[in-house]
């Protein structure tokens, strides 16, 4: 069994997966290939793919492995070498927005110079990289040796930083651009009825507004997405009815049924519905969010 491992990384990481797949249907990589792959959504019909696997299971998949190939994070390139594993391991790059910056490159080198593992630099020539694991020993993992560890307790200091440093940038952005589309909503729904118009009409022109200038800035600024426009706009636009049904819910029962007046209303609800709003982008719709390593 071949075990394809891309981590919980907060990019996607698909590259790796079309190589493997071409490998399966070329006839080269004849054996099952089980991929944990994390936040990359990749649908294939020749291999079996999990989000995320428990750690005992994970483990025990470590176990049956028959070969790995992973990505360059440091906790599964260690978990597999202290089992002894066959390890082909492909580096994510930062031009493919598959990472924040190039060092996993620099992370499979310095294992690969220690012959550890098989670096994949060329991904179609996966099939030959391939070929070479069958007559590849793995050297036996040296924990004191003070420099691999000096290198791997700083690069784990890096992604950590990295990871937490995104999730506060992503979190600063959503609430500036979320006020930016609140004030346009806002500014829209209030000159609406300045004209006298029905209240819920108002409100839907006004949401309507807002979305367009919201699935700009999800897409470009907070998220970074890297998706299919048409999947996710169809995506964006049904969980945004969606929350507009919850805009009106909520507008219905603070203005007619507790008697809140309309414009404080509208702010409150506003401000619900950035909430629901990010829950949507972040778990549904926009890939790229931030999670550790």
């Amino acid at each position: 069994m071949i075990l394809v491992i891309l981590g919980t990384q907060d990019k996607e990481f698909p590259r790796l997966l079309e190589a493997v797949e071409k490998q399966i249907k070329n006839g080269v990589i004849k054996e099952k290939v089980i991929v944990q792959a994390g936040q990359t959504k990749y649908q294939s019909d020749v291999m079996e793919i999990f989000d995320l696997v428990p750690a005992p299971e994970f483990d025990k998949l470590l176990d049956e492995a028959d070969l790995i190939i992973t990505h360059g994070g440091v906790g599964t390139i260690l978990a597999a070498i202290k089992k002894g594993k066959k390890i082909i391991a492909a580096p994510r790059l930062q031009k493919y927005k598959e990472h924040h910056n190039d060092h996993q490159r620099q992370i499979i080198k310095e294992f690969a110079s220690k012959g550890y593992l098989i670096e994949l630099r060329d991904f179609s020539k996966l099939d030959k990289v391939i070929e070479k694991s069958y007559s590849f020993k793995p050297k036996k993992f040296e924990s004191h040796t003070s420099s691999m560890i000096q290198l791997l307790e700083n690069y784990m200091e890096e992604d950590n930083h990295i990871s937490w440093l995104n999730r506060f940038y992503e979190g600063l952005s959503y609430l500036f651009f979320g006020a930016c589309t609140t004030g346009i909503n806002i500014l829209a729904f209030y000159l609406l009825r300045k004209l006298s118009i029905n209240i819920y009409i108002s409100n839907g022109i006004s949401w309507f507004i807002a979305v367009c200038f919201a699935y700009i800035t999800n897409r470009l600024f907070v998220f970074h997405s890297k998706g299919k426009v048409i999947k996710e706009s169809f995506s964006f636009i049904f969980f945004r009815l969606l929350s507009l049904v919850f805009d009106m819910a909520f507008l219905f029962l603070f203005v007619d049924i507790i008697g809140i007046d309309e414009m404080i209303s509208k702010v409150i609800v506003n401000i619900l519905i950035i909430i629901i709003n990010y829950v949507f982008s972040k778990i549904f719709i926009f890939r790229g969010g931030i999670k550790n390593e």
